[in-house]
């Protein structure tokens, strides 16, 4: 009763049009009156409690260094760069989508960011060089979704703050899937443009790779200090957020030159204004998960899973499964803030490593953000780059099958996150 009582809340309130967050307290104010536990005061304090949290500070800022290296240049430089390096090779705008959304997710840590940037500065120039519009458009989502993946990302921040695991592990373990994925939209792009003829540009000189790496350097160092200061200890990864901002603002301004003081207004006004959709996103949220644990929800749903305890595959093929048809319906950091409390005593009671765990979590949950139909950011490349929603979801589709592939292998194999995981933190 108490499992149909939660989910009959929290769909109604999304079916009546109501926004998550709010839907979210509903939820919880359903199950209070539910447990006959009804009393304000404890819904306003678990809101507050669940935005008062140090590790959720890294939020902010690494939109805000998101937002600042967008305006700033360092997108752009990095773009440039994967342009120089493989730009010359037949279908070499897809593999510079790529190589670019590879380095751009080790500054930003976010997928929409990510996608805004490379949709505005890649788009246009793959429709000139003759690519279809719609699939050139799909590999870019499809790219875009790498942001959550590799560190910094904003989704393992929120997913080890709801799920109380190492937030820095979740970093070192994201690498290697993130590159993986790379690997297959690398794989897939050249399947599927084996037919067109369209004549590339030609290979850069040395001297023009050497210049545009030059010109690079500055933003490429962003993610090697942010890795080799949580590897070493220097820094936790709010800090680590802290050092992100204040080095790409430094490197806009004064390296760059790109981005004026008199920006600067609308880039915190921007990035404060999306860092408080997703802070009242995790306190309203606090409120449900609170209810979940007194409610002893979990233990319901480990004996609803009761028959898939003993093999950890099938456990995390269903989980997976369902994590796939919320994504359909649902952004990623509510899918987050709802599921984790449910899934992660499920998780540890069949043994599971629950980095390892986090790691394929947040892998679907990104995917999710290119699945119609919500699908963020399909949404942002449909609107940036000025087209319908279908095509942009025909041109995913190729793209998107290849990223759970990638997924399921891992679920089959898990030592292919575990062990590069290890090696990593050390």
């Amino acid at each position: 009763m108490t499992v149909a009582i939660f989910l009959g809340a929290l769909l109604g309130t999304m079916a009546l049009g109501i926004p998550i967050a709010f839907a979210l307290l509903a939820c919880g104010l359903a199950l209070m009156v539910h447990l006959d536990m009804f009393d304000a005061q404890i819904l306003a304090q678990n809101v507050i409690n669940g935005a008062d949290s140090f590790p959720l500070l890294a939020v902010p800022f690494f939109m805000l260094a998101g937002e600042i290296m967008n305006v700033g240049g360092l997108s752009k430089r990095i773009v440039d760069l994967a342009l120089a390096c493989v730009g010359h090779i037949k279908g070499g705008l897809g593999y510079v989508t790529i190589m670019a959304a590879v380095l751009l997710s080790a500054l930003s840590g976010s997928a929409v960011a990510d996608a805004a940037a490379l949709t505005a500065l890649l788009l246009p120039m793959m429709v000139k060089a003759g690519h279809d519009k719609a699939r050139s458009g799909g590999l870019i989502a499809a790219s875009g979704i790498i942001g959550p993946i590799i560190p910094p990302s904003i989704g393992f921040v929120i997913f080890g703050v709801a799920a109380n695991v190492s937030i820095s592990k979740l970093f070192m373990a994201g690498i290697f899937p993130g590159l993986m994925i790379g690997a297959a939209l690398w794989f897939t792009w050249w399947l599927v443009g084996r037919r067109e003829n369209i004549t590339p540009p030609p290979r850069k000189s040395r001297a023009e790779i050497l210049k545009a790496l030059r010109d690079s350097t500055w933003a490429l160092m962003l993610p090697i200090i942010i890795l080799v200061g949580l590897r070493m200890g220097v820094f936790t990864p709010t800090e680590a957020a802290v050092v992100a901002a204040v080095y790409a603002l430094f490197v806009a301004t004064v390296v760059y030159r790109e981005l004026r003081f008199s920006q600067l207004a609308a880039i915190f006004v921007t990035a404060a204004k999306t860092t408080a959709v997703v802070m009242f996103l995790v306190a309203a949220a606090m409120v449900s998960a609170w209810l979940i644990t007194v409610a002893d929800l979990p233990s319901k749903v480990i004996g609803m899973l009761e028959p898939f305890m003993d093999n950890p595959t099938l456990l995390l093929i269903a989980i997976m499964l369902l994590c796939m048809a919320v994504g359909t319906a649902m952004d990623m950091t509510p899918t987050i803030l709802i599921l984790t409390p449910v899934l992660m005593p499920v998780i540890k009671a069949a043994g599971i490593d629950p980095i390892y765990f986090g790691v394929l979590f947040i892998i679907n949950n990104s995917i999710g953000l290119i699945t119609p139909p919500v699908g963020t950011v399909l949404n942002v490349v449909a609107g940036v780059g000025r087209m319908k929603m279908d095509e942009v979801t025909r041109g995913v589709l190729p793209f998107m099958l290849a990223e759970f592939i990638v997924m399921f292998l891992m679920v089959l194999f898990p030592s292919l996150v575990i062990v590069p995981a290890r090696w990593l933190a050390g």
